[in-house]
């Protein structure tokens, strides 16, 4: 195997909470997203998007893992290779779409006039943007350099342009435009991992843009880390921590979302709760929720005096089993139990609710109903789209059809033509030139970004590289 694999465990996921039913009686309601039939129209009439992959995930339980990570304790994990039967028939770029299903929530904030009441849509965006990791344990397949992935969602008003445009360290860049000039999302990524004998730390590197045109608006923030038990022994499950703050550069408003923790006990498992204050610091909203299920904004006096009669009432007392905290342990990390839903404060407003998953998702690699598509080849599609999409890499097809072996085989043949063509550049002492972005200064925040420079639905793709 390549040990110049790059290694994303980042993604993967937790245990099912089984018991998202949240009461909504007391609460208004932001998230106004139309359920439809899965369908959209094409040239040549109605295409409906598939529900399902072509065969079920493979069975990782003759597969150790341990005996790759054993020699990799307290390490960065950027040179880890790993057998692809522990990866998802999906590449990081496209994983990286998946921030895009909940495009509704930037349609609804781009409709409303108030500032604040667009940041509290813009606030569950980003929870939303992280949600499609609750139970995913399957890593994606590392991008090869000069890799891209476009996806075109008219029923949701948008199109989406990803590249890989680093390989060491692996930097991937999105771009994100509604088809109606309405907003613009964008973003590069570079994911920082670390194992520490039971669980993959992962540090985020990369700002997230949210510009909504209408209003003049730019919104930058970064995502939480994460943290991936049980990588050796147990049930995968991931927690999300950390500090979120979501700035307005327009307005001076600022939303700060704390992430927490499992904790000792479990408590705090997938909680989020934060605040939205103004550019003189009142504070104007509360935010609180899940990100596993769903999220509420309040006024944060009603907040505070729920809190307050909560606190003379006892709370919720109930305790769970403490699990093992040393960063090398023999025992599996147990997930806590979920001890409750959501509990809705009155008079707090819904701001977005998760997609159930599919009932046949657990045979799938626990994909949402949106990642079944993502790989997808549409009629027609194929002469249409850059040769360097995703959908057209033969060891993810051949992963996503339950072929290990042509997966396996394929995947080493495509890292291997990417070594050479490294190989080839440094003899002639060439520098690798990205084909849709460029490095530049993001300009609402200063630092270094990755920024699109247009053309690639233009469709002239001549000069792209053959990585296949």
């Amino acid at each position: 195997m390549n040990s110049e694999e790059e290694f994303y465990d980042a993604e993967t996921g937790l245990e099912s909470d089984d018991s998202c039913e949240v009461s909504f009686k007391d609460a208004l309601v932001f998230d106004s997203k139309q359920v439809t039939d899965g369908s959209t129209t094409q040239e040549n009439g109605v295409w409906e998007r598939r529900k399902t992959l072509p065969a079920e995930m493979i069975s990782r339980n003759n597969f150790s893992v341990w005996s790759i990570l054993k020699k990799c304790i307290g390490m960065e994990l950027s040179k880890i290779a790993m057998p692809v039967v522990f990866n998802e028939p999906l590449s990081f770029l496209q994983r990286i779409s998946e921030y895009m299903e909940h495009t509704h929530l930037i349609h609804k904030a781009c409709s409303l006039s108030d500032s604040i009441d667009r940041m509290q849509v813009v606030a569950a965006f980003a929870v939303s943007a992280v949600a499609s990791q609750w139970e995913r344990t399957g890593k994606p397949f590392n991008p090869l350099l000069g890799e891209t992935y476009e996806l075109i969602r008219e029923d949701e008003g948008y199109r989406l342009i990803s590249e890989q445009v680093s390989h060491h360290p692996p930097i991937s860049a999105f771009h994100a435009q509604s088809l109606k000039q309405e907003f613009e999302f964008h973003g590069s990524i570079y994911p920082k991992l670390k194992f520490w004998g039971k669980s993959v730390e992962a540090e985020p590197k990369g700002t997230m843009t949210l510009e909504l045109l209408k209003h003049k608006e730019a919104y930058t923030w970064t995502n939480p880390m994460c943290c991936v038990h049980n990588i050796i022994l147990g049930k995968l499950w991931i927690e999300q921590y950390g500090t979120v703050e979501i700035v307005n550069h327009s307005t001076g408003d600022k939303c700060v979302l704390n992430f927490k923790p499992c904790g000792m006990f479990g408590k705090e498992l997938h909680k989020v709760e934060g605040h939205i204050q103004d550019k003189s610091k009142k504070k104007r909203r509360v935010i609180y929720g899940k990100w596993t299920e769903c999220m509420y904004s309040v006024d944060p006096k009603v907040y505070d005096a729920y809190k307050k009669s909560d606190k003379k009432t006892g709370g919720d007392s109930k305790k769970l089993k403490q699990f093992c905290e040393s960063p090398v342990c023999e025992e599996a990390d147990e997930m806590p139990d979920v001890q409750e839903t959501v509990t809705v404060i009155p008079g707090s407003a819904l701001l977005w609710r998760i997609t159930p998953r599919p009932p046949h998702s657990a045979q799938m690699y626990n994909f949402t109903s949106f990642a079944m598509t993502l790989n997808e080849l549409e009629p027609g599609m194929e002469r249409l789209m850059a040769p360097t999409d995703c959908r057209l890499r033969p060891d993810i097809r051949a992963m996503e059809n339950a072929d290990i072996e042509t997966a396996s085989s394929e995947k080493e043949r495509l890292e291997e033509k990417q070594r050479a063509a490294r190989r080839e550049r440094s003899k002639d002492e060439e520098e690798w030139s990205t084909r849709w972005f460029q490095l530049g200064t993001n300009p609402h925040t200063g630092g270094e970004d990755w920024l699109y420079t247009g053309g690639y639905f233009d469709r002239n793709y001549t000069d792209c590289p053959n990585i296949y």
